[in-house]
C-alpha cells in the first residue's frame, strides 16, 4: 500500500460514514486520523448531537467486532472487563469475557458511570489487556475505544480523572448543524435508517496496513522541534497545574503523520501540527486541581500557536 492508495481507502471510509452523518467532514477526518494511529477518541457534546451515531458509523465501516456499553451509575467494572464465575457443572472457575474484548468498543456516556467503573478501562486503553485475579489476557488487535460524554456541567455525571483523559488520543466536539444540514438530516432519515444499511469498506488487514504505513511518513527535524516547543509551552503556562505529558507528545507526532497520510502525503507540514494541536492537546491541560476545562485548554493551545515561530523549510524527504 502506498500513500495514494491509503488516501483513497480512507476517502471511501469517509464517504461511507457520510451516508449517515451530515456536515461533519472535519470531525470525520480527525476520527479517521485517530483510527490510523490506533488512538482512542472522546466525543464530548450535548445529548442528541449524533455522537453515538458517528461512532457506530465508523465501527460499521470497518470490518471488525464491535461492542457497545451504555455507561450508567450502577454499571460495575466486571460488566465491562468480564469476570470469573464458578461453573458448578465443571467444578471450576471459568472466565466470561466482557464486551471490552472486541476491536471497536463504544463507551456510551462514559461519564455517567462511577469513577471505579471508569477506571476499569485504564489498563485496557493503555496496555490493550485485562488483568483479572492475577491472570492477564490480551485484547484483540486492533483495539479502539470511542467514548462519548455529556459536558461535565450536565447533572448526574462524574468527571473523568486526569489519567484517563490523558489516555484519549483526541477529544472532539461535533457541534450543532446549520439550517441546511438540519434539513438534510430530516430528508436522510425520513424513510429509512441509513445506519442499518451501512456495510464495511475497510478490513482489519487494511487497517493494519494503514497503521504500518503511517510509521513511514517523514517528519522533518524542524517539525519535531515545532512540536517540542508547543509541548514545552503547555508546561510553562503559569495558570496550568499540568501541561501535556510525553504521551501527548507522541500523540501529536503520530497524529500529524496519520493526517498527512489521509491527505495522500508522505511528509508532515506545520499546518498539520496547527490543525491537530487543539484536538490532541487541549484536554490534557489541567488548569487547577480536579478541573480539566476544555475551553481554557483550547485557548492556551491557540495562544501558543500564535506565539511559537512556524518552521519554513522544505518538509519533503
Amino acid at each position: 500500500m502506498n500513500f495514494q492508495n491509503a488516501a483513497e481507502l480512507l476517502s471511501s471510509v469517509k464517504a461511507n460514514i457520510g451516508k449517515v452523518i451530515v456536515g461533519e467532514d472535519a470531525v470525520t477526518d480527525l476520527l479517521l486520523t485517530a483510527l490510523c494511529c490506533g488512538g482512542h477518541v472522546l466525543l464530548e457534546d450535548m445529548p442528541g448531537t449524533g455522537k453515538t451515531v458517528l461512532a457506530k458509523s465508523l465501527a460499521r465501516s470497518v470490518a471488525g467486532e464491535f461492542r457497545r456499553v451504555q455507561f450508567t451509575p450502577d454499571l460495575l467494572p466486571s460488566d465491562v472487563t468480564g469476570l470469573n464465575y464458578y461453573n458448578q457443572k465443571e467444578g471450576e472457575f471459568v472466565f466470561r469475557a466482557g464486551p471490552v474484548f472486541c476491536n471497536i468498543l463504544l463507551a456510551d456516556e462514559i461519564n455517567r458511570a462511577t469513577p471505579r467503573t471508569q477506571s476499569s478501562l485504564l489498563e485496557c486503553m493503555e496496555e490493550r489487556q485485562v488483568t483479572l485475579d492475577g491472570v492477564t489476557r490480551k485484547l484483540p488487535a486492533p483495539f479502539l475505544v470511542i467514548a462519548t460524554q455529556n459536558p461535565i456541567e450536565t447533572a448526574g455525571t462524574f468527571p473523568l480523572p486526569e489519567a484517563q483523559m490523558d489516555r484519549f488520543f483526541m477529544m472532539l466536539s461535533m457541534g450543532l448543524p446549520s439550517r441546511e444540514e438540519e434539513i438534510a438530516i430530516m430528508e436522510r432519515f425520513m424513510r429509512d435508517d441509513p445506519l442499518a444499511e451501512l456495510e464495511p469498506v475497510c478490513s482489519l488487514d487494511d487497517l493494519s496496513a494503514l497503521q504500518a504505513l503511517r510509521k513511514t511518513v517523514f517528519v522533518h527535524p524542524s517539525i519535531l522541534g515545532y512540536i517540542a516547543d508547543l509541548i514545552a509551552g503547555t508546561r510553562k503556562e503559569e495558570n496550568a497545574v499540568s501541561g501535556s505529558s510525553p504521551r501527548g507528545t507522541l500523540a501529536m507526532l503520530n497524529a500529524t503523520r496519520a493526517y498527512a497520510m489521509l491527505n495522500g502525503r508522505g511528509y508532515v507540514t506545520p499546518e498539520d501540527v496547527k490543525l491537530l494541536a487543539v484536538p490532541v492537546l487541549s484536554h490534557r491541560i489541567v488548569r487547577e486541581y480536579g478541573s480539566m476545562d476544555r475551553r481554557s485548554g483550547e485557548q492556551l493551545i491557540r495562544t501558543l500557536l500564535d506565539q511559537i515561530p512556524v518552521p519554513t523549510e522544505r518538509f519533503e524527504n
